[in-house]
Order: C-alpha cells, then structure tokens, then sequence
C-alpha cells in the first residue's frame, strides 16, 4: 500500500443538525462494536427511509478508516456522494464510476464474419472524479469513495502510479528542461493554447502543470535550476490561492508505467505471439496466423515508440503483472489501504452484479482469441472474480432493506442488525390492491389528488412500450411527466430526479430504476402496473423495495392493481405491515407526530447532464410469435455486453426483458 497514506488529511468530523435517534444508535453502536472485534461479515437491514446513510456516516466517523461505498448504478452513486459530502464537508469524499459516455467494446461475430473496433466516448468530468479519488487515497486516511461497480475493473499497477509521482519541494534544484521531460513521461501533454487537466505550459522560467484530479493549476518558478515558488492558482481566474512548500504531482493517466517495463512486456508479447502463430499454422489456419502477427506486431512498434497502442489492457499481463498468467488485476481497491472498510450499498443488486462480471468479460475476449485478433493474455484484462474481490475486502458492511441470500448465508445472526424505526416517525405507505379494470382511469385520480398536495407520484410498468405510451397518454392530458428507462443516459437520468424533486416534472413513469435507494421525498403515490405477474420485477422483495419509495412522504400511500393476490404481494404486504405496526407502537410511545421529509436537491456535476449517445432500440412486443426465442437470444447477448460496458441499469432492463420473454414462451 501506498507509503503517503496518512501524510494529510483530518480525522472524519461527521456534520448534521440531528444526532442519531429510534433505532439507529443501537444499529451504529452494534455495527462500530462489529468491525473493531475484527468481523468479516455484517449486514443492516434498514427499511427505506430509516436514515441508513446517516447511520454509515456515524460507523464512517467512529472507525475512522478510508471507506469504500460500493453502489449498483451511477445514479444511486451520484445521490450518496452528495449525501456524504454533506455530512463530510471537511474530508475528502470522491466520485468513482465509469467514465464512459458511450463504449463499444473489441468484439468478433463469427457468423457474420464482423470484426467492431473498439470505440469509446470519455466524459472527462467523471475521469477528473476518477483522479481525485486515487489522489485522495494516496495521500490521506480520511477519504470515503463512493463507487459503481467499475471499480472491481482494471486501474493500473497502483505502485508504478505511485512510484513515478514525482514530489516538487521549494528549494530543490532542478533544471527546467529535465523537469519538463519528467512531466512528458509521466503523461502530461504539452498545451499551447487549450489547456486542462493532464497538461502542461512553460514560458520562461514559470512552469505550469494542471494535475488530472482537479480544477486548480500548479505554478513553478524555477530561476536559475531551483524551485523558487509553488503556488495553487485558480485555472480560470490566475488568482492564487495559496502558497505551497512541496507537492506531489501523480501521473495523468492511471495506466502508466515505465520504459524499462515497456522494454521486458515486448519481449514477452513477442514471445507469445510466435507460439500463438505456430498454432495456428499446425492446424492449417493460416489466416487467423498472419492476422494475430500482423495486429501484434503494430501493436509492438507503437509501444517501442509512444509507450502505448490501442487496446494497450490487452497487454496486461506484461506491463503491470510481470508476465504471471491470470494474475489477479489491480483496480482501485489496491489504492485503498488494507485496513479499509467496504461499505455495499443495496446489497442483495450489488453483490450478485459483481459476481457477474467476469464470466460476461471472458465470452467476449475468447471469441477474439479464437479468431487471432487477440493473444490468449488479453484474458487477463478482466474485471476480479467474485473469490477475488472477497479476499481484497478484508471487512464488509451489507446495507438493505431486503437482503439476498448471499448476505443472509455469510452473515452470522448476531451479526445481524435490523434498523426499521424512522427518526421522522413516518410509516410505512399504506398498500391497496385494486383491480386492473378501468386502473389507468383511477390512476389518473389519484395523480389529481397527490398534485393538489403539491407532491409527485411514480408509475412502475413491466415494459418500456407500456411506460413510453402511459407517458404519452398522461402528457397529452396536460401532465408534467417523464419515462425513465435504460435508453435514458446516466447523467440525464440524474437531471430528471432532480426535476421531479424541483417540481418542473410531477410524474415519472418506469420499469425497474426506481426501487433501490432513490431517495425522493415528495413522492407520495406510487401506482404499481401488473403486480400480480409472477418474476424478478413483481418479487417480494422488489416490491418491498418499490413500495419503500413512497416511505419519506406523510401522505404515503401505494396502489397494486391485480386480478389476483400473488405470494409476492401477500409477503410484500404482510412486511410493510409488520413494519408500520413497529413504527406506530415506536410514534405512540414517544408523542411523535409523522412529518414528510425536507431534504435539499443535491447534485454530483452541474456540467453534462444531457448526453446524445448511439443506443439501439428494441421493441420486442412488435415481434411475432415465432420469432421471440431468436429476440430473446439476443436480447441476453446485448445484456452481456452492457454489464462488460459497466451500463448496470441497461443490463437489469434487458435481463428483465428476457423474463418476461421467458414466460411468454411457456
């Protein structure tokens, strides 16, 4: 681990006008008691609305190690790191997710004999989130990340990042020109007149640098071979804004390493290119022969010369593993130090997702390596395996209101922790099963009642053409409303909660996005379409966790419109029941009167919200009959591909897809 960790920061200082309240110190004081006694496993079933980010703000604050806040999609990332930068306004809380606008990995289809280019769109916004987040970790404990699941993927070697950061102090010699040759190595570009992050400009003796991870400029004098004067300087303005004894500059991209690496990984890469050539000229397969020497050589003479190539992750096992086969990846858990705490949000999504990564990942590169586009050790571009990441996470917190079986298998009963009491008194909605008939038409009165209270409603659909005409319908009724579905990108997703919080829209109409850890208290009603239909979307426990969206409002109250009582619907009801009971026995006890929650309307970038990106569409109810076997094939390969393009919400989108295909079939 890193040998900076712990030179600055300060101890994490938790800020909130309230203090724990209900069952909330007795979950913190459990939970903290835990993890000193050195636990591996422990799990906080907390209902929706019980304040749990609050609660591992508190464990965050009294274990005072750095913390790892694993999340299962990017919005629910961006909405608890604004939560924990407001509790944390003193520490360094970071944003870790993939950078990815769009990304169309290297793929083959054999069939059709097509060969796809890897092709990506980076947001750099979220790369410069990215580069806080490691410079954070190298440099002090009282840093908390919150991340998506990209972060079990690929970083670069951690102590090749570490080691070619150079340390500038005031008073240390050193020539310009060397100064300059060190940034170049290190990955800066020089800038003439577009200057940001991961660049450089000199003029004269004043040298300065804009580090990957913010939106501050390092400025150096160097008169006559000696660091005169560092100062941090507002990139925009020229202001400074303080004066600096010494600093650390961390290499502007994360996959960097040195020439003498670059020098050995050639040797190996050639090596295993010649044994992969003779393979295939002793099965006679010419083609693939001359392909995979060809695209290695290229590959070979753009690494000699630039210190990189396309597809340069493809060479993992040279650059960063020292020539091991299927050694294990460094990703930004080796930036934590071992002693972190790791922290799953909404568990029982998030740890089967991770678990899914790599089998997804390992399809798609051995079609490649059959082929000859890709040397056998391009496997070793992975993402971890679930042993893996278990041994790389010394101790774990399971944070849900419906745990999975995973968390209930590996979690010892005392280490069990439920925290149902919400501190605001609020109950759980109440729950009414109505009939499908005429329940668009009921649908729309209840909407009319929850809009005079001047407060939202959600509608959850089984299929985007359902949400996408529902929403039609209500919009040319006068309705102020949205559809929120796996064809809306991230960032926008992020703008229209955001807009349903503000009040510039009323209604947002979905599938499955809106049941784990979205946290919006001026929704009120929520309409559940189909609920009766057997699968993962009408499950218990989605339903506990859909009907938990209307549990921060006063005013709470949720529909299911059914022709008949499933067992998910009666479990369903039967918890939500429970739990009101615990709440009002809670309220009577202590003279609490239920208030809906206030909470301000965060957001994680103001900067590109709105991304016009290339996505296929898929309308399989346009389909006939006897072709839905063939969609549904292909509906599970793109789902695939999405989960390898860490698109997590369009893969659980087309995962559902296919269930509902699945059942049509039988």
């Amino acid at each position: 681990m890193s040998s900076l960790l712990g030179s600055t920061g300060k101890p994490f200082k938790l800020v909130a006008p309230f203090k724990p309240t209900g069952d909330q110190p007795g979950a913190i004081e459990k939970l903290v008691k835990g993890l000193k006694a050195g636990e591996k496993h422990q799990t906080l079933l907390g209902a929706t609305g019980t304040g749990k980010t609050f609660t591992m703000a508190n464990i965050v604050q009294q274990v005072q190690r750095p913390t790892l806040v694993l999340a299962h999609n990017k919005t629910l990332a961006a909405q608890l790191c604004s939560e924990f930068q407001g509790f944390f306004p003193e520490n360094a809380i970071s944003y870790f997710v993939s950078y990815y606008d769009y990304y169309q990995p290297e793929a083959y289809l054999p069939t059709t004999d097509t060969y796809i280019e890897k092709d990506a769109s980076i947001n750099e916004e979220i790369e410069k989130y990215r580069h806080a987040a490691t410079f954070n970790l190298l440099t002090r404990r009282d840093t908390l990340i919150v991340a998506s699941v990209s972060c079990i993927y690929g970083l670069g070697n951690v102590e090749d990042y570490e080691a070619l950061a150079i340390k500038v102090e005031r008073g240390q010699q050193i020539k310009r020109d060397q100064f300059l040759r060190r940034l170049t190595d290190i990955q800066y570009r020089r800038s003439g007149m577009d200057f940001k992050q991961g660049m450089y400009h000199a003029l004269g003796d004043t040298v300065e640098v804009f580090p990957p991870g913010g939106d501050t400029v390092l400025r150096f004098e160097l008169p006559f071979d000696e660091i005169e004067v560092i100062q941090e300087v507002d990139s925009f303005t020229g202001e400074v804004l303080q004066e600096l004894q010494d600093v650390m500059i961390f290499p502007a991209a994360h996959n960097v390493t040195t020439k003498e690496k670059i020098d050995a990984a050639v040797s190996g890469i050639q090596k295993e290119m010649t044994e992969r050539e003779k393979e295939f000229i002793t099965k006679n397969e010419l083609v693939k022969a001359e392909r995979i020497r060809t695209r290695t050589e290229y590959d070979i003479e753009m690494l000699k010369e630039t210190g990189y190539c396309t597809g340069i992750e493809n060479y993992i096992r040279y650059l960063n593993n020292d020539g091991v086969p299927n050694a294990r990846t460094s990703t930004l858990l080796d930036y934590f130090p071992d002693d972190f705490l790791l922290i799953v949000d909404e568990s029982h999504i998030s740890i089967p997702q991770v678990g899914g990564m790599y089998e997804g990942n390992f399809s798609r590169k051995q079609t490649l390596i059959d082929y000859g586009f890709r040397l056998p050790s391009a496997h070793d571009n992975r993402p971890l395996k679930f042993n893996e990441f278990e041994d790389r996470t010394p101790q774990r917190l399971y944070v849900s209101a419906t745990p999975g079986k995973y968390e209930f298998a590996n979690t010892p009963k005392e280490n069990l922790v439920e925290q149902i009491i919400r501190p605001t008194g609020l109950l759980d909605p109440i729950v009414t099963v109505k009939p499908t008939k005429n329940q668009i038409d009921d649908i729309f009165e209840e909407i009319k009642k929850t809009l005079a209270r001047k407060e939202r409603a959600l509608i959850t659909t089984l299929t985007k053409k359902m949400a996408e005409e529902l929403t039609k319908f209500l919009s040319e009724a006068g309705q102020k409303v949205r559809y929120l579905h796996s064809d809306v990108e991230t960032l926008e997703r992020i703008e229209i909660l955001r807009q349903l919080r503000t009040g510039e829209i009323d209604i947002i109409v979905g599938i499955n996005l809106l049941r784990e850890g979205l946290d919006l208290p001026e929704v009120s009603f929520i309409a559940i379409l189909d609920a009766d239909k057997q699968g993962f979307l009408r499950s218990r426990d989605a339903l506990i966790q859909t009907i938990g969206r209307a549990a921060r409002n006063a005013w709470g109250h949720v529909t299911l419109y059914a022709d008949k009582m499933s067992d998910a619907m009666k479990a369903a009801i039967a918890e939500t029941e429970r739990r009101r009971g615990i709440q009002e026995a809670y309220n009577k006890k202590h003279g609490i009167t239920p208030a809906t929650i206030i909470k301000a309307v965060h957001d994680i970038a103001e900067e590109g919200r709105k991304l016009e990106l290339r996505r296929p569409k898929y309308d399989h109810t346009k389909i006939p009959k006897d072709e839905k076997k063939r969609l549904m094939d292909e509906l599970e390969k793109q789902m695939e591909l999405a989960a390898q393009n860490l698109e997590f919400e369009k893969a659980a989108d087309l995962r559902d897809e296919v269930e509902l295909l699945r059942r049509e079939l039988k």
